[in-house]
């Protein structure tokens, strides 16, 4: 028989998003919370991650709210130099066991359940002892799971590794014992980047690498997305190229063009088109050093590897045969569906500003705790799908803006982004009244025209293309209203 946790939400996940999401509930609201993870330890993917992994957003604006993740000052050492702190596997780790013990369970209103799974219906199951516990049917049950991030430590290579090849994923690969002839690092995403990056951290020089890049993707550059006074004039640079190109684009992909032509996207490669964008950030040190790795492989993903061929989906070639095989295919967070966030009892956590996922979480608990309806809720959080084409950029730009128009013309939600340590933008808000009434005036007529403008591009595509980019927001009443 299940034993009753009586609780007003059950949170499935605790994760980055899930963490973010309770920290704002409990700051905003008397609500009582079971939470429920697979895991030992609080943070979700962070605690499976290669150790030499780094947040590749400043630390300042992630985490939760109530807490400071960051350590002060720009960083004087490494790829990140000159820009605000990144902080490290450990840093993220650390930081989410102490908000746990500190702050939910000192609270006396979060009760937590490690190493347990949910089995569906608000049933979860202890993964140690088999115990199996249940929450009334009246408690909301929060999916903090659903982008499901995925990193290679979670499953073995896709393809078919021969017996006597050196393979490893990134989290093993500061374990390595002896010095090989050659390093293939396989994937296009942020994992394969920092691969290669720790490998030249580490001596091995760029002709040694072999980067098996099914796919090339457009980064964003890390110094315009920097918090702080000290670069305040560069991030609104950044944001203010952002809105030029959807202004004086003639189609979709001359936004991509007018940013690249900027410099907040970058290229690796500019005689190859990329076809790929996760919301990857580099600064430009790490950038230059990724640009020596010439030996590039664009034959598809691999399908097999012997000491003698690497096999892909279209071609094949001779490696080095003492080569170390550095796995880094997984997808990380996957494009999925996007869902109503807020429907009856339940709570599903998704984006709600592109690529910003804790912002994301805390923005829909304070929208839970502040307001009532579940249309109004929806009108306030329209999911922003997860990008992987190049497409996808103006496509969460669009549902960004629309959500961003929506929070400042609603008082509760344009007053509490002044507040939210994990809102990037806020340092833009001025303090003094009139300058702020001024902004908040300027910034909705600039979103306002930003987003008419969009929507006039995609409408400008073949009809069966329209339908389909527009078919990524069917479950977002604030762009159902803007569209109609």
């Amino acid at each position: 028989m299940d034993a009753i946790i009586t609780a007003d939400y059950l949170v499935v996940g605790a994760g980055a998003m899930g963490m973010a999401f309770v920290d704002t509930l409990l700051t905003e609201s008397q609500k009582t919370v079971v939470m429920v993870d697979r895991y030992a330890n609080p943070g979700g993917h962070w605690t499976t991650a290669y150790p030499f992994v780094r947040l590749h957003q400043p630390a300042a604006a992630y985490g939760v709210s109530s807490t400071r993740l960051e350590h002060d000052g720009i960083e004087e050492f490494g790829w990140n130099k000159g820009l605000a702190d990144c902080s490290t596997r450990d840093d993220v780790c650390a930081y989410f066991n102490r908000v746990m013990k500190k702050t939910f369970l000192t609270s006396g209103r979060v009760q937590y359940f490690p190493k347990c799974d949910y089995i569906g219906a608000g049933r979860f199951r202890s993964i140690l002892t088999g115990n199996t516990y249940s929450v009334p049917k009246e408690t909301c049950v929060v999916d903090a799971t659903y982008s499901k991030t995925v990193v290679p430590s979670m499953r073995p290579p896709p393809y078919t590794v021969a017996n006597d090849v050196d393979i490893v994923t990134p989290n093993n690969l500061a374990d390595v014992s002896r010095g090989y002839q050659g390093y293939s690092v396989v994937g296009g995403g942020k994992t394969s980047m920092d691969a290669c990056l720790w490998l030249l951290e580490n001596g091995i020089n760029a002709t040694q690498i072999t980067w098996i890049r099914p796919r090339d993707s457009y980064l964003i550059d890390r110094a315009g997305v920097q918090p702080g006074p000290e670069f305040a004039a560069r991030s609104q640079a950044f944001g203010k190229t952002m809105v030029e190109a959807v202004m004086v684009a003639s189609s979709l992909g001359d936004i991509l063009d007018h940013n690249v032509g900027k410099g907040t996207l970058l290229l690796l490669d500019d005689k190859v088109a990329p076809t790929m964008f996760h919301c990857a950030t580099v600064s430009l040190l790490e950038f230059e050093a990724l640009k020596q790795i010439k030996t590039v492989i664009r034959q598809g993903r691999v399908t097999s590897i012997t000491r003698e061929d690497v096999t892909l989906e279209h071609g094949s070639y001779k490696p080095e045969p003492d080569t170390l095989y550095i796995d880094c295919s997984a997808s990380a967070v996957s494009k999925l569906p996007s869902v109503p966030i807020f429907r009856s009892r339940s709570i599903t956590l998704q984006p709600v500003r592109w690529c910003q996922q804790t912002f994301s979480a805390a923005m829909i608990a304070h929208v839970e705790a502040t307001c009532q309806g579940e249309q109004l809720k929806n009108s306030l959080c329209g999911p922003v799908p997860m990008p992987n084409e190049p497409l996808d950029y103006p496509l969460v730009m669009l549902q960004t803006n629309l959500n961003m128009l929506a929070w400042l013309t609603h008082p509760q939600t344009a007053s509490w982004l002044q507040s939210c340590r994990l809102n990037a933008t806020k340092g833009s808000i001025p303090t003094d009244p009139e300058q702020k009434a001024a902004w908040f005036k300027n910034t909705t007529r600039i979103l306002a025209a930003a987003i008419k403008k969009t929507q006039q591009l995609i409408d400008a595509l073949p009809e069966p293309d329209a339908k389909m980019m527009y078919a990524q927001l069917e479950n977002n009443t604030s762009f159902e209203r803007a569209h109609l």
